[in-house]
């Protein structure tokens, strides 16, 4: 058993590596990289400055490993060495040396349009696209991770303490967050802030924000709560304490540095609704109860009484489901809450905190799923009768009622789990077309605003 869930890991593992691998290899194949300028109001706003706009695109597509790009300031840095210096003025001297350089690391040289200052682009193969992706997609965070100039004295420890503001801990200094490990009342309790996945930078929507901290941070008002700060000041704030990250001393704010006592002052606001992918999970996890809930029942009810009237009705209820386009059927049963059962027709009316708002989208994701479940199952349990381990059954004197309830199911109760994961990540992945009419601001809906 512990050898057969071992590979059964490792091939999920293995599935997920090679999916992501596809669709990185897909992206950066197929799409034009001018594409992702299409709704970046930067552009227009640039179009007056050539340098800067140049600047800017490089940038973006230096974040997004279609290149290394080196600034006029970074070139003459790296051009500069073995007691050669390369400076800005456009000598013979100074372009030669940059050519020779661009050379030696394969860059490639070009000029500001209207400076005239010499930059260097490198194309990055898709290889090593992929390895820079990959290299860098987990990050642990350790006290040795900052590396502040201004603070060449910044102690190094990971110690359990008991803090003022968030109580017992693990906190350290020197690292990227200042609690590690923490307690609070916020399922599932114990918290942690050493292992992070790093899925790059947002852009152009949530411009600079890691992707993560776009679909991972709670949305919607600001909740306030009072906290003892490190100068024994009580006050009510709205800062998330728990997601104190390191600010260099160059860019410290004198008012939060006295009020937390140290350089751990970049905190996010704490918000009320579920964050995006919080937000699709719910909305999902509701569905998939729902799907089958309906779906199994009125499966196993089909198969035992084949070809009868409620097999006959649940087979027209199945093919009107499949046959009525998705988003018809959207926005009639949107209609249809909200006229009838005075259901919100769009997620923002109520907020995520009044369960109203959830009824209708989620009853729409799990009544799309319905039609493949009932008959995806209705004909493994029609193939499950006709097995010999039924017929023994029935021969030995068992009701169909047992024969149902001991049997079928039991086995049928196997595909039926392994089925789940599957289904989730369906329901979540699927639900564009109903996030976007309900106007939920959830995970799908922000990829699909990127791509």
């Amino acid at each position: 058993m512990k050898k057969y869930l071992f590979y059964r890991v490792l091939r999920s593992l293995l599935s997920i590596f090679l999916v992501t691998t596809l669709t990185y290899i897909i992206i950066y194949s197929l799409v034009p990289r001018r594409d992702i300028f299409k709704s970046d109001p930067m552009i227009s706003k640039l179009s007056t400055s050539p340098d800067q706009l140049v600047d800017y695109e490089n940038t973006a597509y230096g974040k997004m490993n279609y290149i290394d790009y080196l600034d006029t300031k970074s070139l003459l840095a790296q051009a500069s060495n073995r007691g050669q210096t390369v400076t800005a003025a456009h000598t013979a001297v100074n372009i030669n040396r940059l050519r020779q350089w661009a050379t030696r690391y394969h860059y490639a040289l070009h000029r500001y349009p209207q400076s005239g200052n010499y930059y260097a682009t490198r194309e990055l193969p898709l290889w090593q696209r992929l390895v820079k992706f990959y290299s860098g997609l987990i990050q642990v965070d350790t006290p040795w991770a900052i590396h502040d100039p201004a603070n060449p004295k910044l102690p190094r420890y990971l110690k359990i303490s008991h803090d003022p503001i968030v109580g017992w801990s693990l906190i350290g200094s020197g690292t990227r967050y200042k609690y590690q490990l923490y307690v609070n009342s916020m399922f599932p309790y114990l918290h942690e802030n050493i292992v992070h996945l790093n899925l790059g930078i947002s852009y152009p929507t949530y411009a600079g924000t890691r992707v993560t901290e776009v679909i991972g941070s709670h949305q919607g008002e600001a909740v306030t709560h009072q906290y003892t700060f490190a100068n024994g000041q009580k006050m009510l704030s709205t800062d998330d304490v728990y997601t104190r990250q390191y600010q260099p001393t160059s860019r410290q704010d004198a008012t939060a540095r006295a009020q937390y006592g140290d350089n751990y002052t970049a905190v996010v606001q704490e918000n009320h609704d579920p964050s995006m992918i919080g937000t699709s999970f719910k909305a999902g996890l509701g569905a998939l109860i729902i799907a089958y809930v309906i779906a199994i029942p009125m499966a196993i009810l089909m198969a035992r009484y084949k070809g009868k009237w409620f097999d006959k009705l649940g087979t027209g209820i199945v093919t009107a489901l499949i046959a009525v386009p998705s988003l018809a059927f959207i926005y009639a049963f949107r209609y249809f809450g909200s006229a009838v059962f005075n259901l919100p027709d769009t997620f923002p009316m109520s907020g995520a905190s009044v369960l109203a708002s959830w009824v209708s989208p989620t009853l729409i994701l799990g009544l799309l799923s319905v039609s493949g479940l009932v008959i995806w199952f209705r004909r493994y349990m029609v193939d499950q009768q006709s097995t010999d381990y039924v017929k023994f059954a029935k021969v030995k004197g068992l009701t169909d009622n047992e024969i149902y309830r001991k049997h079928i199911f039991k086995n049928a109760s196997l595909p039926i789990l392994q089925g789940l994961p599957g289904s989730i990540i369906g329901l979540i992945g699927g639900a564009t077309m109903t996030e976007t009419i309900f106007a939920m601001l959830a995970w799908v809906r922000c990829c699909r605003m990127r791509f």
